[in-house]
């Protein structure tokens, strides 16, 4: 996961302090400046988000504007979740 977060230029994991992750570890690459993709790791596992904030000041502050799951459990070795990856950043 490592090399995804690397190429996709995702920010370092940080805790979300908004609860709306629970408090668990964000990291998050912006698509443009108020959508952004999240990544969630619960223990061993990552939940992919797309989200809308006013900025990225807000993100693991507050809730989004709008919040959707993409991926539950994203695995890289599965091609449908690599193709739900690249269908945001190309």
């Amino acid at each position: 996961m490592e090399n995804i977060f690397k190429y996709y230029q995702f920010s370092a994991f940080f805790k979300d302090e908004s609860d709306v992750f629970s408090g668990n570890q964000i990291a998050y690459t912006e698509l443009n400046n108020t959508h952004y993709l999240i990544f969630e790791k619960k223990e061993d596992s990552y939940t992919l988000f797309v989200s809308r904030y006013g900025g990225r000041h807000e993100i693991g502050k507050l809730k989004p504007e709008i919040i959707e799951t993409v991926v539950e459990n994203y695995d890289k070795s599965i091609p449908e979740h690599r193709v739900a990856l690249r269908r945001y950043l190309g």
